[in-house]
């Protein structure tokens, strides 16, 4: 199987390092590190990271703007934010941004090495009592006006199977990958299948938009 090759973008060297230095020992393939938002986004460009670890807080511009100069650089790339802060705001920017996950720097290694893992798998990782957070939010937004009108997106629905559309319900109600195959009676890898032949044809870049998606047209019900 080929590494996963990730970078980390953070502005406090011990911290950088030492991060970087998990992943390679835990085996992953840091392709680059960098202290500066703009720099990292070229870099990146180069780099072509699987997974980018970020911090929220750097010294030029914000982590929620290098979500944005990533995705622009690099549209398939994965976000894993990886902050100081845990505060509501701060993980909403950074979801509408388009980052895929959320953990606080308090996250124990073992379970940060794991939500690596996962982002690259194109998992939703949160911090626990973020992902409940982040879900209220699309149901808040979702219930607003607008909730079940026809949209540009809408006809894409009916091109999904059968199984892919009952998949797309359990990852719009927060499931994992693990929760969903158990609930189905599938394998891992048959989950993240289906999930993954979901993002190609409604032309979504990861399981956060697809939940959006998904909770938009109430799917979540």
């Amino acid at each position: 199987m080929n590494q996963i090759r990730v970078m980390v973008v953070d502005d406090h060297p011990m911290w950088r390092e030492g991060v970087a230095r998990d992943l390679t020992e835990a085996g992953f393939l840091v392709v680059a590190t960098s202290g500066e938002g703009r720099q990292a986004v070229r870099v990146a460009a180069a780099a072509r990271p699987d997974v980018v670890v970020l911090d929220l807080q750097l010294p030029d511009i914000s982590g929620v703007e290098v979500i944005l100069g990533l995705r622009t650089a690099l549209p398939a790339v994965r976000v894993l934010m990886l902050s100081a802060s845990g505060e509501q705001q701060s993980v909403l920017d950074a979801v509408k941004a388009g980052a895929t996950g959320y953990l606080v720097k308090s996250t124990a290694p073992a379970e940060f090495l794991e939500a690596v893992h996962r982002t690259a798998a194109g998992e939703a990782v949160f911090t626990p009592g973020l992902a409940g957070l982040v879900l209220g939010e699309y149901r808040r937004l979702a219930a607003g006006p607008g909730r079940g009108s026809a949209g540009a997106a809408e006809p894409a629905t009916p091109q999904l199977t059968e199984r892919e559309t009952e998949v797309l319900r359990l990852v719009a109600k927060g499931m994992s990958y693990k929760q969903i195959a158990q609930r189905l009676g599938l394998s891992h890898r048959t989950v993240q299948n289906h999930v993954q032949n979901t993002l190609g044809k409604l032309q979504l870049h990861n399981r956060v938009e697809l939940t959006r998606y998904a909770i938009e047209r109430g799917l979540d019900d």
